[in-house]
């Protein structure tokens, strides 16, 4: 196993497939590539999954069937790992992990959002699909607020990813299942532990959301992901997992406590080096407040088109100044695009 990783790495692989009865395949600027050495045996695939497993974790694998864990193969890389059992045997999806805190500017992210580490109240949330950077770019805001501030910061995640050390704040990091039962735990005793800011690996359910609006509301900077596809989405969700009766005075919550909302995903480039960030990002201010409080969310697009001067920008057009660059080809644009026909037909 070790060697599959080590070599995954050198190619500069984002994620490393360990499949029973299939070819290994690995994951390079977005793409899937097939390994030559032909079907993996599920006997062989079990013991090297397996292997990499303690004996607690093992435990907890063999009574889910699935298992999210975070494995350090010293000198190499740190993985999120997610191992489960299905129909041919067991298999494993590795997902590497920069060995340090990235910058904005490793991310290929604005210098710009480091305004959103300036909050010392409220929540500023990063959203997207899955496998988009969103963990990077969370690492990369806490860790500016680790070099800048004197704080002490309390990250909730499952599993802990990129590991921050103490720089100017005390850092602690915890991991569901391994230090605590459940991200809502975490966050019930953390409102008891004095953080100053609070990291949170994913706003998952009603009682992690309702309790991270409190966090952010009784006087803590409150960072999350959420697997949203917009902004505005992002606010829809956060009130639509509540009951109806409930909708009102959440809506009143959010629009006092949400800072900022950064959703992104990451388009390959055009010379084929790698994939690029393109972003939509949301400050809110208060007419964005107001909307949130009227149920009007509808109507925020509009203030996202106009709000360059503060630092809003809508996902296409961030891709069209991509296409402008020449990073991004119109044809990559509008794949991502929310309005494809903004980027024309095929490519010339």
């Amino acid at each position: 196993m070790h060697a599959i990783l080590r070599e995954a790495v050198a190619a500069g692989a984002s994620d490393i497939h360990v499949h029973a009865g299939a070819t290994l395949r690995r994951r390079r600027n977005g793409v899937l590539e097939e390994l030559p050495g032909g079907p993996l045996a599920p006997a062989r695939t079990d013991a090297m999954l397996r292997a990499i497993q303690t004996p607690e974790q093992l435990a907890r694998f063999d009574a889910d069937g699935q298992l999210d864990f975070a494995y350090t193969l010293p000198g190499v890389a740190r993985f999120r790992v997610n191992v489960y059992r299905q129909q041919r045997g067991l298999d494993g999806v590795f997902r590497a992990i920069p060995d340090h805190p990235p910058s904005l500017e490793e991310l290929g992210l604005p210098s710009s959002l480091a305004r959103l580490t300036n909050y010392h109240q409220g929540m500023v949330l990063v959203t997207g699909p899955a496998g988009c950077g969103k963990s990077s770019t969370m690492a990369a805001l806490l860790n500016l607020v680790n070099e800048e501030r004197s704080e002490h910061i309390l990250t909730i995640e499952d599993p802990i990813e990129t590991l921050h050390g103490s720089k100017r704040c005390q850092v602690n990091q915890r991991q569901v299942r391994a230090h605590t039962g459940s991200f809502a735990r975490a966050l019930r005793a953390a409102l008891r532990e004095d953080p100053d800011v609070i990291a949170i690996g994913e706003l998952r359910d009603l009682e992690t959301i309702s309790l991270a609006l409190t966090a952010a509301e009784t006087g803590h900077f409150v960072l999350g992901t959420l697997h949203t596809s917009s902004t505005i989405r992002t606010i829809d969700r956060l009130i639509g997992v509540f009951p109806p009766d409930q909708q009102g005075q959440v809506r009143t919550m959010l629009s006092e406590s949400l800072r900022a909302v950064v959703s992104q995903r990451l388009v390959a480039k055009a010379d084929g080096s790698g994939r690029v960030p393109a972003l939509e990002v949301l400050m809110v201010n208060k007419a964005v407040s107001n909307l949130i409080r009227e149920n009007k969310t509808f109507q925020i697009r509009s203030i996202l088109q106009t709000g360059a001067a503060q630092g809003m920008c809508l996902l296409d057009g961030s891709l069209e100044s991509l296409v402008k660059q020449g990073v991004v080809t119109r044809e990559e644009a509008r794949r991502h695009a929310e309005e494809p026909k903004r980027f024309g037909g095929t490519e010339a």
